[in-house]
Formats: structure tokens, C-alpha cells, sequence
């Protein structure tokens, strides 16, 4: 199912959503009609579709939209939408992200939130940033139910698993599918270490799952979909791989690697990471953070790339998944010899193939 309305309609949404929508205005008194409603899509999801919801009323009172989440095809694959369900609700209990107001069949609605979605740019600036820094940590201190093991490694094989179910031979020639069992194994024997620092990782903090209310300076993580516990180093890994897409130009799927933020960017945002604890930091501890989010980098350009090749087969959102996904293989095996040392040597087809 898929709202494709835009502009003001009148009972037109799927009876299902539409008696939640209805029940939900019906206890507030200054909407005046609970079955006028205006209804906008918004831009950059990638996984489900997002629709803001709108009731009008004589005073224009912003507090009466909600918003409504459809569940992307094919997306069970990457995550099981029970346990997602149970992380929104427990993240809400510990006064995290918006509020569960309902759900339905394909879908789900939320409460909206009266702040703004960051953009590409506010990645870049340092007040922001380390807002964000410290919002992260707050995120990976949480404790959250279900198990607090690492769990980055068997996702990785269960996707590279479906990832060569779906494609053809020649796909996963091309995308060097098959190599990727071995660079898996590489990586979780490179980059575990006894003593590394386990969290409530987001896995997936790119711009637009961030918000942040302009006046109190608040921000909000959103869109919990890939959350579990990982090493955080792999979450900082995320974020500063982020900082080199843009989802909101005429090509979402192009990567620009210049944007990638240099070690004095990175380094500003362990430090404010670190320092929002409380804690004395010592240089050692930032260093080390540093190195291991970038190793870390590694794994997070093979989730995405895996993630690019299923999205490819099971989800029909116009993003194209394929080329987006040759771009972070690509990145992996840029990278892998300059992080992981002169024995990590890029497999024999790599130039050709990407």
C-alpha cells in the first residue's frame, strides 16, 4: 500500500489508517472536521515512505499533525519490524524520539515533531555537531531490552546470504559478492577487541534522522529500523560516512568522498563525544576512538553496499540502490589497504570491476 494523495482529501486514505487518524483528531476540540485532512509526503526516506499528516483548524495550531510511516516492501530482510516496534516504544519510555500513536497493517503513526530535520550542510557546522556528539553518547548509554551482543557481524552474513540469493551471476561478479565472506571474517577478526566500548548503537544516523528544536537547541534521533547494540566505534563510523551523501538532489544516490570530514572534523567530534560524560579524557582515548572508527568504516561501507544490492531487488522507492551500492564497495577497497596495512591488498579484479 502506498498514499500517493497530495493536497486535502476526505476520507480517501485506506479505512484502516484512516479510523486511527479519525479517532486521534476526535479528541481535539479544535479540529473541526476529524475527516478533512491534508496529506504530504516528505522527501529523503529511503526504507519506508513518510506522509505528513494535517488537520486544519480556525487557529492554524501546528500541534495537530501527526505522522505516518508505510512500510517499505521486502524490508522483513533487513530487520524484523516487531522488535523495531518494541525499540520505538522502549526508546519512548526513556523520553527518546516521538510517541507510538497507532498502528496498522502496512504501517504505523507517530507523533510529530516540532523541530527541524537537519540538512547536509548542519553536518558541517561544529555547534551543531557537537550536539549531535553528545546526543550519541547519550543514545549509546541507553539501556534497552533484548540481547547486548554485538550483532553487526551476523547481520552482515545473513545479508551477503540473501544478497547472493538475489542476484545473478554476473551481479555478483560484478559487485564482487563473492569475495565478501572472507572480508567479513577479516574484519571481525581485525577489529574486535576485548576492551572495546559496546552501546545502543543508531546505525544509521544520517542527516535526515536527526532533528533539533531551533529555540532549545534539543536534538532528537529518529528512525530506529537498524538500531541494536554494536561497538560504537562502528556507529561514529556511520555518522562520518554519512557526511559525504546528500539525499536531497536531483541524484540522492550520488556519494561525494571529498565531504568526507578530515581528522581535525573527526577529531573535534570524539572530543565532544568524550567529553559530554563528564569524564576526564586523556589524548590516548581520543586517538584510540579516532582509529577505530575509521577501521570501522570498513564494515559500515559493506553493510550499506549490501544493503544497496537487496534494496535493489525488493524495494520499489526511486533511489538507485545499485549504483549507490557500487560506490561503497568501491570505498571498501580504497580503504582496506590504507587502514587495515600493506597486507590488506585489494582483490586482482577490483579496478576493473569498479
Amino acid at each position: 500500500m502506498a498514499i500517493k494523495t497530495n493536497g486535502f482529501v476526505d476520507g480517501s486514505l485506506p479505512e484502516e489508517l484512516m479510523q486511527i487518524l479519525v479517532t486521534l483528531a476526535s479528541t481535539w476540540e479544535d479540529v473541526n472536521d476529524p475527516n478533512y485532512i491534508q496529506v504530504k509526503r516528505l522527501s529523503g526516506a529511503m526504507t519506508n515512505e513518510v506522509f505528513q499528516i494535517l488537520w486544519p483548524n480556525d487557529k492554524n495550531d501546528l500541534n495537530r499533525k501527526v505522522l505516518v510511516r508505510i512500510y517499505g516492501e521486502g524490508v522483513e530482510v533487513f530487520f524484523n519490524r516487531d522488535d523495531e516496534i518494541r525499540t520505538f516504544e522502549s526508546l519512548s519510555h526513556h523520553g527518546q524520539g516521538p510517541r507510538l500513536l497507532g498502528r496498522f497493517s502496512d504501517g504505523r503513526v507517530e507523533e510529530f515533531l516540532h523541530a527541524r530535520t537537519l540538512t547536509a550542510e548542519d553536518l558541517r557546522d561544529p555547534e551543531i555537531s557537537s550536539l549531535i556528539a553528545a546526543k550519541m553518547r547519550e543514545f549509546h548509554g541507553l539501556d534497552m531490552p533484548g540481547t547486548k551482543t554485538v550483532i553487526l557481524w551476523n547481520r552482515l552474513r545473513r545479508w551477503l546470504r540473501k544478497a547472493k540469493s538475489l542476484c545473478s551471476l554476473a551481479d555478483i561478479k560484478e559487485y564482487g559478492l563473492d569475495t565478501l565472506d572472507d572480508e567479513i571474517q577479516l574484519l571481525e577478526k581485525e577489529l574486535t577487541q576485548d576492551d572495546q566500548e559496546i552501546g545502543f548503537c543508531h546505525n544509521d544516523l544520517q542527516y535526515g534522522n536527526i532533528m533539533m528544536d531551533e529555540e532549545t537547541k534539543l536534538v532528537t534521533l529518529i528512525d530506529y529500523e537498524y538500531a541494536s547494540y554494536n561497538p560504537i566505534a562502528y556507529d561514529l563510523a556511520n555518522h562520518f560516512s554519512e557526511m559525504a551523501a546528500n539525499y536531497h538532489t536531483d541524484q540522492p544516490h550520488i556519494l561525494d568522498y571529498t565531504k568526507y570530514p578530515d581528522e581535525e572534523e573527526r577529531r573535534r567530534f570524539v572530543v565532544a563525544y568524550l567529553n559530554s560524560s563528564g569524564d576526564d579524557i586523556c589524548d590516548s582515548e581520543v586517538d584510540s576512538l579516532l582509529q577505530n572508527a575509521e577501521k570501522y568504516s570498513l564494515a559500515n561501507h559493506i553493510f550499506w553496499g549490501l544493503w544497496g544490492i537487496i534494496s535493489a531487488y525488493v524495494n520499489n522507492i526511486d533511489f538507485d540502490y545499485k549504483e549507490y551500492a557500487r560506490q561503497r564497495f568501491q570505498q571498501y577497497w580504497l580503504r582496506k589497504p590504507q587502514l587495515l596495512g600493506p597486507f590488506a591488498v585489494p582483490r586482482d579484479d577490483c579496478e576493473n570491476g569498479f
